[in-house]
């Protein structure tokens, strides 16, 4: 009998739930039932897992260079305009980078961050593209859990933060990502032009540093709440949430850049050069062409691999884990 009667209280839970919402948001598309947006990742599952590799099975990659440039070069200008719009909104108008509450007035500063947030939730959605591409260029082993599941976890993040707390120190996280969407879909879209755009590529090195900056600033950021003796943040849930985030991937990637470049498995390219001459082997790729800077020929959505052995290791983009091919 008690079993019976869980659907209702789970509905008369949900009903009392919803009523602590931003009623600013209420109407805005993709807010008024979580049901959608759960249909659009449960089809994105499918596609990139099933169906998609199933269709390519036995057909060509599809040659998407264009399109990933358009792409790649429409994320970085969407990502300015979410920046700038993060700082006019409160973060460089207003905010004191400690305890900064959400402001559910009607106030046009406070409406205008909380349809920032809004804008970065359906960026979410967007960037489900990146596996998609992957798909149709046969890139399956880009594929992989971490990817996926990233991609698919954080509309739904997102869905509550903006239904429930649009605006706050809990997007501080979400400005800092969308600088580094700057600088990392500026890198894909540049890889994707070609070979003989990857002299501009000289500040490749240093992503992997920018992105642990990053999940350092966020986890330092979220933490002081933990320490604040009077900071009444209505939904502190979610920036418990926002704080698990960025420690988890703060260490994966730690973990990524000990494996990767403490223990030698990815050296800098100098360094491989004078080994490989100490050893007498020259810098040449598989097709017999010399590349002095080390760069291959091959590109995954816009990636080029570094160095003349490729690493199976991951690659951050957009908060979450690629795994380079084998």
């Amino acid at each position: 009998m008690a079993f019976d009667l869980l659907p209702s209280r789970v509905v008369l839970l949900y009903d009392e739930w919803l009523k602590l919402a931003d009623p600013r948001t209420e109407d805005w598309p993709l807010m008024a039932s979580p049901m959608p947006q759960t249909l659009i990742v449960i089809a994105y599952i499918y596609f990139v897992t099933t169906l998609g590799p199933w269709l390519m099975e036995n057909r060509k990659p599809f040659d998407l260079k264009n399109a990933m440039i358009v792409y790649n070069f429409s994320i970085v200008g969407f990502s300015i305009y979410m920046i700038y719009e993060y700082l006019m909104s409160g973060w460089a108008n207003g905010y004191s980078y400690r305890c900064d509450l959400v402001d559910y007035s009607s106030n046009p500063l406070a409406v205008r961050m909380a349809w920032t947030c809004w804008l970065y939730y359906f960026s979410k959605f967007i960037e489900m593209l990146d596996t998609i591409f992957f798909v149709l260029r046969k890139k399956t082993s880009q594929v992989t859990f971490l990817h996926v599941f990233h991609h698919s976890i954080m509309p739904f993040t997102w869905w509550f933060g903006v239904k429930f707390s649009a605006g706050g120190m809990g997007t501080f996280h979400a400005m800092l990502n969308c600088c580094v969407h700057v600088l990392m879909y500026s890198y894909y879209a540049v890889c994707a032009m070609g070979p003989a755009y990857q002299k501009y590529l000289w500040w490749k090195k240093y992503m992997t540093t920018i992105q642990l900056v990053q999940f350092v600033m966020v986890t330092v950021h979220i933490g002081q709440f933990v320490f604040m003796k009077d900071c009444p943040y209505k939904f502190p849930v979610l920036l418990y949430i926002v704080g698990l985030y960025g420690l988890i991937f703060l260490v994966l990637f730690l973990n990524f850049w000990y494996h990767a470049y403490t223990k030698g498995k990815r050296l800098p390219k100098v360094a491989q050069n004078s080994k490989a001459l100490q050893n007498g082997n020259g810098a040449h790729h598989a097709n017999g062409v010399h590349h002095s800077n080390g760069v291959a020929k091959e590109a995954t959505n816009g990636i080029f691999y570094g160095t003349t052995n490729r690493v199976a290791n991951g690659f951050h983009h957009g908060n979450g884990l690629h795994k380079k091919e084998k």
